[in-house]
């Protein structure tokens, strides 16, 4: 608290909600709500804090209250239906939401609906008729959204999931072009023991609306959990190897793989191969993933050889992957000698070390010296609204 003092004081949101946070775990719950109360008039998550703390002790009325009157932000809407489940006023809410979703409103542009936007509005009223009960109501919502992928995610496809509609989801995965309802359904298939029909359903025919880099993930993870490791290799290698397939997604999870299941030699095999298509050049990406593959071997002395002898060696990536791997591997002091020969760059992550093994005044030290790293500016033009 008297690290926080100075901060709060200035009314840095971040010093008072740690502040917040520290006082209801300690059980000083009225002292925590006291602390958050002024500063929830400005909204957004400040008033969601306030919100989840009131509901945790007590204050629904007050929480929904206070939530209700910030509905045209989505982040309080959500927080809103989370929170109001049982509290006998999804009818109220249903209402409040309803008027926010214009009749045959298509939006043409980012910014067209600023606030709670019709889409959102939309996602949150199908929750609150999926828990009345209103299953094919908050389908047919769903149906009409423009926006159907959000944080890789599709609400429809977990709707129709869990409410065990297998047909219906089946049809839906056949034309989502985000790959997440194939992967929904793939993953209720397998939990019921079907693993042939999950397989079949993320090998895909050519012509599937879902690129495969969407589904190539899921399906060597599969194959994985099943123990077709080999399997799971060959996707992803044959999609590493395809024209545009390398991306540093598929290229990462392909080396974890050869990382985990004892083939390090062939994952440094293809990074050289990888490496020979760049004209002999090991980019900082491929250089992590060698070296992750070393210290999978447990030859972290020929992983830190390597850095020292890298062009790519000196960056902050790569040392802040080498020390990890050397702290991994208990060698803790070694990882702080690495951070400390590149400078006030690292100083965060060499003060974690440096607690790790006990020196914490030490790290206290570097992280109180610690400045603003200086930037020019990209752009030096103004903003037009």
């Amino acid at each position: 608290m008297e690290v926080l003092a100075p901060y709060v004081a200035t009314g840095w949101w971040t010093a008072v909600e740690a502040q917040v946070r520290l006082l209801e775990a300690w059980g000083r719950a009225e002292e925590a709500i006291a602390q958050a109360r002024p500063y929830a008039r400005g909204g957004g998550f400040k008033l969601e804090l306030l919100a989840r703390l009131l509901v945790r002790h007590g204050c629904l009325d007050e929480a929904l209250t206070r939530l209700i009157a910030g509905i045209e932000d989505p982040r309080l809407a959500s927080a809103l239906v989370e929170l109001s489940e049982g509290a006998g006023r999804d009818e109220e809410i249903a209402g409040l939401l309803a008027v926010r979703i214009p009749a045959g409103h298509r939006c043409e542009e980012p910014w067209c609906c600023r606030g709670l936007d019709p889409d959102t509005a939309l996602g949150l009223l199908a929750a609150v008729r999926e828990r009345q009960g209103r299953v094919d109501e908050a389908i047919a919502l769903l149906h009409t959204r423009q926006i159907a992928s959000v944080n890789g995610q599709d609400q429809l496809a977990d709707l129709l999931a869990r409410q065990g509609r297998i047909e219906e989801l089946r049809a839906y995965a056949g034309s989502d072009p985000h790959g997440h309802a194939v992967r929904r359904l793939a993953e209720l298939l397998e939990e019921s023991g079907d693993l042939d029909g999950a397989l079949a359903v993320y090998r895909q025919p050519n012509d599937s609306p879902a690129s495969p880099s969407h589904t190539a993930h899921a399906l060597a993870a599969l194959l994985v959990r099943h123990g077709r490791v080999d399997e799971a290799v060959e996707v992803m290698r044959t999609l590493a190897d395809s024209p545009d397939g390398a991306d540093d997604s598929v290229v990462d999870m392909l080396c974890t793989l050869y990382a985990d299941h004892g083939r390090v030699a062939d994952g440094l095999a293809y990074l050289d191969t990888r490496t020979a298509r760049h004209d002999g050049q090991d980019e900082t990406e491929s250089l992590r993933l060698r070296l992750n593959l070393l210290a999978a071997d447990g030859r972290l002395d020929e992983a830190i050889d390597l850095v020292g002898e890298h062009p790519e060696g000196g960056t902050w990536a790569t040392a802040w992957t080498l020390s990890d791997l050397l702290a991994e591997a208990g060698r803790t002091g070694e990882a702080v000698a690495v951070l400390e020969a590149r400078g006030a760059a690292h100083s965060t992550l060499l003060a974690g070390h440096l607690i790790d093994l006990g020196r914490v005044e030490e790290a206290v030290r570097i992280l109180r010296r610690r400045e603003p790293t200086p930037f020019d500016p990209v752009w030096s033009g103004t903003f037009v609204p």
